[in-house]
């Protein structure tokens, strides 16, 4: 995953898209700018996520209100652990990682699903989109902003804490992948 995690520093994180015509253009895009964007999301969809269904365009496009959320959540991980945000946030990647995953293969009418390895770059995506996750049900089942439950949730990955969204949706995909070996 070392290759996939950019750490270009940048005065302001917004590349404005320009990789997305490029194969592979994700890889130039820094990592906080690509937290900032799974923070921009519109909701899981049809999916439940910590219980309830959740669909709202609060903060889709608004990429000044993510940037200060990103920032306050650093200044509160910086304030809690006294160590570097991102160095914090790179170790909350590397626990919320899933290794293994399934597919779905079908076959003569019957389908069955086989256990993978996870490709990095798709690593690191879904760890990124879980600690968005688990930072948007924190926030909704409890009266804290989203900054703490943002710096709350990076913090508790870093730490590989089963308490965390990220991590423990991580153990479950393992352990779904290890059922269908």
């Amino acid at each position: 995953m070392k290759k996939y995690i950019h750490l270009e520093p940048k005065l302001v994180p917004h590349s404005g898209g320009r990789q997305a015509r490029k194969q592979f253009g994700k890889m130039e895009v820094p990592v906080v700018e690509r937290l900032m964007n799974k923070i921009m999301r519109s909701g899981p969809g049809a999916r439940k996520l910590g219980g309830k269904v959740r669909r709202g365009a609060g903060a889709c496009g608004k990429k000044h209100k993510a940037y200060n959320i990103v920032r306050n959540a650093f200044d509160g991980i910086e304030k809690k652990t006294k160590e570097n945000p991102v160095q914090v946030f790179i170790r909350a990647i590397q626990n919320a990682a899933p290794r293994e995953e399934t597919t779905r293969i079908t076959y003569g009418g019957i389908s069955y699903y086989v256990a993978v390895d996870s490709a990095p770059q798709r690593r690191l995506d879904s760890a990124i989109k879980n600690i968005a996750a688990g930072a948007f049900a924190a926030t909704s089942s409890s009266k804290k902003p989203m900054k703490e439950c943002l710096a709350d949730e990076i913090v508790l990955a870093a730490n590989n804490d089963v308490k965390s969204f990220a991590v423990a949706r991580k153990e479950e995909l393992e352990r779904i992948a290890k059922g269908a070996r």
